[in-house]
């Protein structure tokens, strides 16, 4: 391998693992300035974002499942930063809303990874978002391959 093959796989790498720590690690050193674990951060996120909505929906947004999003709203619930309010049309189903506290620890936590990648990307042109999209899923594919 060439010197200067190895620099390109060694800044490769390197941008690599700093898009990791941009993505997943910041957030969770954010969620615990506050106490949260990494999904209640992204429902108390959500909820701040998009205001009210059923934990039906909320389970869609984050892609949980349903009963992992009920106990994570339990345990927003006891740290009071959440509160089920009944949907007045729709008794049967509860709207989660953020309290006052919630809403404060909301606006201070970085918005999801990929609201910021999507706004960001609408900004180029449609061929550089399908090449930046197959390096990606290369970068994936050579991350998983068998050795």
């Amino acid at each position: 391998m060439t010197p200067e093959k190895e620099s390109e796989i060694n800044e490769l790498v390197e941008a690599i693992q700093k898009l990791v720590k941009t993505a997943y690690i910041y957030p969770l050193q954010r969620s615990k300035e506050f106490d949260l674990t990494l999904s209640q951060s992204s429902v108390v996120k959500n909820l701040a974002i998009n205001g009210p909505l059923s934990s039906a929906e909320l389970s869609r947004k984050l892609y949980v499942t349903p009963s992992n999003i009920t106990g994570v709203i339990d345990r927003l619930e006891k740290k009071e930063l959440v509160q089920r309010i009944r949907k007045q049309n729709d008794r049967r189903v509860y709207l989660i809303s953020l309290t006052e506290k919630g809403m404060e620890i909301g606006d201070c936590l970085p918005d999801p990874f990929e609201k910021k990648v999507g706004t960001n990307l609408k900004s180029l042109e449609s061929e550089k978002v399908q090449h930046l999209s197959q390096a990606v899923e290369q970068i994936i594919s050579l991350i998983e391959k068998e050795h």
